[in-house]
């Protein structure tokens, strides 16, 4: 069993590290389905080596943020990241989009969660 552990943890190509609760509470918030959906494509992000941007998409006008993109039906949901090293994505908080724009309240959070995230760092 150790082996099979080290071949499945050799696999990943990223780490997440999920900062403070911030995703905890946009998680236990969603149905059983949509948790299913968001966890399926965590794991596409840690296993290969691209991550097509109908997963995972730079936001523009920020520096190194990034959403990750969950959609199950017609309901939207975004999951802000950002890197630290090379391989490490910090997750911060999560939300229904309902909008197509996404709203700025939202990435002025997530820069905000980066912000206080290497201030932490310190």
């Amino acid at each position: 069993m150790g082996y099979f552990l080290y071949l499945c943890l050799m696999a990943r190509k990223r780490r997440l590290y999920f900062y403070k609760s911030y995703f905890e509470k946009f998680f236990d918030s969603q149905t059983d389905k949509v948790k299913k959906k968001i966890i399926w494509t965590l794991r596409v992000i840690e296993e290969i080596d691209r991550v097509p941007e109908i997963y995972m998409k730079h936001l523009t006008n920020t520096i190194g943020i990034y959403e990750i993109r969950v959609q199950v039906g017609n309901n939207i949901f975004r999951i802000f990241c950002f890197f630290d090293l090379d391989n490490i994505i910090v997750i911060g908080h999560g939300f229904q989009k309902k909008t197509q724009k996404t709203p700025n309240k939202q990435i002025e959070k997530a820069k905000q969660i980066k912000k206080e995230y290497y201030e932490d760092k310190k």
